[in-house]
């Protein structure tokens, strides 16, 4: 009694009630909400990837690492564990103090420690950059329009309304068919996600 906070008391506890429900659930305090919020902006600073703690060996794991960015470049693939960052050991820490460390002023250097299944643990130096995040491509291939969405962010929504009428013009209005490809999308915006869904429905239905 008296050696923590209670604001340190009632995060550890909703952290571990939360953390029983599954991979993809967690409480943010508002410092962490701020941070999620800056996220499905679109543009932050950092490595590009998406992360979470890995309950079982209690370390980062990456969920996954945004098309184009500082992370994707250097090979980071989703799945990966990130046990050190610049040699200080991270296992135990919780996500906070993950992301404190692996963000920093662009143009300076990061060194993550990985540990990929099948192989020996490894170092990895990347530099970190501004990340925007272009949340929607798209393509048209044989009368079929292809959208790839990355994230779900705040401009989701009207990225994917003016792929779509891109790949209706570039088609003559004679599209057979469309492809959503969430791939590796590690999700973000609820309401954005519901307004893809109801894009896609809408304009099929209209065409």
């Amino acid at each position: 009694p008296g050696t923590l906070t209670p604001t340190t008391v009632t995060e550890a506890a909703l952290d571990s009630m939360i953390a029983t429900l599954d991979p993809h659930s967690s409480y943010l305090n508002p410092e962490e909400y701020k941070d999620s919020r800056l996220v499905t902006s679109g543009e932050f600073g950092g490595l590009g990837i998406e992360i979470n703690m890995d309950q079982k060996y209690k370390v980062i794991q990456i969920i996954s690492p945004i098309a184009d960015t500082p992370a994707d470049k250097a090979g980071l693939k989703a799945g990966d564990l990130i046990t050190h960052v610049d040699g200080v050991s991270i296992k135990g820490r919780d996500v906070r103090y993950a992301v404190k460390m692996l963000r920093g002023k662009p143009n300076t250097d990061v060194r993550l420690t990985i540990q990929r299944q099948g192989i020996r643990p490894f170092d990895v130096t990347i530099t970190r950059a501004i990340i925007q995040i272009e949340s929607v491509k798209w393509q048209a291939v044989e009368g079929v329009g292809v959208v790839r969405i990355t994230h779900f962010i705040s401009d989701s929504e009207q990225a994917l309304e003016k792929a779509l009428q891109k790949i209706f013009r570039k088609l003559n209005y004679k599209m057979s068919g469309l492809v959503l490809d969430l791939r590796n999308n590690p999700g973000g915006l609820l309401d954005q996600s519901v307004a893809v869904a109801a894009v896609s429905y809408t304009h099929l239905r209209a065409h």
